[in-house]
């Protein structure tokens, strides 16, 4: 098989999120007839939360780009990092990082705008949610959910990424409190913005308009790696 470019994923933002990158990113080099060239590392979730809470922007860009440089030193070509909470720092990580990041906020920008969207929800952690993406989509009229809403939203994000377990009670939780943005707060669509809640939406039980960052960012992946269009996960 032909191999395409050799890829760095941060892995263990949680476990289920990378899982979930690999797994869609085999089978879009499968479907193309070329081998899978990544090398991947394991950062601490713990260990993010932490520079985040300190609000340390240089910190957290520091620690992941040790993650980088490792990646690089076993033939990586460029970087991901497969989380949106950790993108808190990706400014300061483009500027140090030893390697080109792919990050998640350039295909999402791309499809709001595709799709002419205005004014979004968004579920995810509550760093992500309150932070509007951190300002790195600047294109769209953000609708805040309640703070206890919020802090719900928080918990069962959190509780997930870390269990790596999807359960029913949760994906209904999320999915009440979609449709009360969008009909409460007039959102025209919910940005799914955490590569975990790919463990409980998918195509057939997603009842509300929606972007799928994790999707998106994926398929950019793919283009970059096997320069192919092929669609990968879901968007």
């Amino acid at each position: 098989m032909n191999m395409g470019k050799c890829l760095g994923l941060v892995g263990g933002l949680g476990v289920g999120a990378a899982v979930h990158y690999y797994v869609n990113l085999a089978r879009a080099h499968q479907a193309r007839e070329r081998a899978l060239d990544m090398v991947m590392v394991h950062a601490e979730p713990p260990r993010v939360m932490e520079f985040i809470r300190a609000g340390d922007h240089e910190g957290l860009a520091k620690y992941l780009a040790r993650f980088i440089l490792r990646m690089k030193d076993a033939g990586a070509e460029f970087a991901v990092v497969p989380a949106v909470t950790p993108h808190y720092c990706i400014r300061e990580l483009l500027a140090i990082s030893p390697l080109p990041v792919l990050n998640i906020f350039d295909p999402l920008n791309r499809e709001l705008a595709a799709r002419g969207l205005k004014r979004v929800a968004v579920l995810g952690t509550r760093f992500v949610i309150e932070t509007d993406l951190f300002g790195e989509v600047p294109s769209v009229e953000f609708v805040k959910p309640l703070p206890d809403e919020i802090e719900r939203i928080h918990e069962i994000y959190t509780k997930l990424a870390l269990s790596g377990v999807a359960l029913p009670e949760p994906q209904t939780q999320l999915t009440a409190l979609a449709h009360t943005l969008l009909e409460r707060d007039k959102a025209e669509s919910i940005i799914l913005a955490g590569t975990d809640l790919a463990l409980l939406f998918n195509e057939g039980n997603t009842s509300f308009p929606h972007i799928d960052c994790a999707a998106l960012h994926i398929q950019a992946i793919a283009q970059e790696m096997i320069g192919a269009g092929q669609a990968v996960g879901r968007g």
